[in-house]
């Protein structure tokens, strides 16, 4: 009597490959009533936010860890709370990259080699260099994302205007303003 192989529909199939169906950089055409140069520009822009944002919210969750000192428990705190933030901002811009048939950037080394933001040290910084950190990335958005959403709504695409001035700029401002606030030089006691 021979043995059979008994098989198996449950047992994944490990260790696949397969071809890259659609290249970064590129955007398929789908029905969203915008031109394929409209598609294309927003894209690269949203990605190029995209792949500030993602750094942005590392750094945060980086000085979220790293904290120190007498406001330990509040900027823990805050800093989570930004970082978690950050993580909705970058889902939604890149849902938007895939919306308009793009490839969001997503893959850390990838997002390295595309960012502005400045890399920090790979050790604990001082507090305010840590915050200040925080505030040079924020600008770094906010300047691209003003600049973007007034050339994105030149361009017809309402869509990815409407995400960077209501979701990607207020939010990025509303967070710098805390942070901000936490650099200002003011007694905690007066005698």
């Amino acid at each position: 009597m021979t043995q059979q192989k008994e098989r198996s529909d449950s047992q994944p199939m490990l260790h696949q490959h397969g071809r890259e169906i659609q290249g970064f950089g590129t955007v398929r055409q789908l029905p969203v009533a915008l031109s394929y140069d409209s598609r294309m520009y927003s894209c690269q822009r949203l990605n190029m936010i995209l792949a500030d944002s993602q750094i942005l919210y590392s750094l945060y969750k980086k000085h979220h860890w790293l904290m120190r000192g007498p406001t330990f428990y509040q900027l823990h705190l805050l800093l989570d709370k930004h970082a978690g933030e950050q993580l909705e901002l970058i889902d939604m811009i890149a849902e938007r990259v895939q919306t308009l048939g793009g490839i969001a950037v997503g893959d850390p080394r990838h997002v390295a080699e595309m960012t502005r933001v400045p890399r920090p040290p790979n050790g604990a910084e001082e507090v305010p260099a840590m915050l200040s950190r925080l505030l040079e990335a924020h600008e770094i958005i906010l300047t691209d994302a003003h600049d973007a959403a007034t050339r994105l709504a030149e361009a017809g695409d309402d869509g990815s205007n409407d995400l960077l001035v209501s979701n990607v700029i207020r939010t990025n401002e509303l967070q710098t303003w805390f942070i901000a606030e936490h650099l200002v030089d003011t007694p905690t006691v007066r005698a």
